[in-house]
């Protein structure tokens, strides 16, 4: 199985070290009240054979994969705004790393001083080996 998740993760945690939300909270579990704000949950909430490239071994060669990302902001005043801002940093890293948005779209937290947004990318991967036997995986748009 093809698996990018930590290299997901790692990607869009440091696109929000270098921005101006540094401080922001990034967990890979779903949570309807993070224990840190403001909060960008990342997990990946699909992963199969991309079945046109699988061999008659049935061995994978590619694999759709689908990411949800959650930004939670509890702000007393422009919770809505933050949320916005850290999703830009967010969309725009999927966006420059080949994934394709498929939803975006603020929904309603159990806790309703809490704004979230949530967002899903799709892409599919491709898993290969170099000479030196590291992986790379090339990103390809769905």
């Amino acid at each position: 199985m093809i698996d990018v998740e930590n290299l997901v993760i790692d990607t869009i945690s440091k696109a929000l070290k270098a921005s101006a939300y540094s401080s922001t909270y990034v967990t890979t579990e779903y949570a309807d009240t993070p224990s840190s704000f403001p909060c960008v949950s990342v997990f990946e909430a699909d992963n199969y054979t991309y079945q046109k490239t699988q061999d008659n071994d049935l061995q994978e060669h590619h694999t759709n994969v689908m990411y949800e990302i959650n930004v939670y902001s509890n702000k007393t005043k422009g919770s809505k705004t933050e949320a916005k801002k850290i999703m830009e940093i967010v969309d725009s890293t999927m966006q420059n790393n080949k994934f394709t948005r498929i939803i975006k779209q603020p929904i309603p937290n159990k806790d309703k001083t809490i704004y979230r947004i949530v967002a899903r990318y799709e892409a599919v991967i491709a898993d290969y080996q170099t000479i030196d036997g590291n992986k790379v995986y090339q990103v390809y748009r769905r």
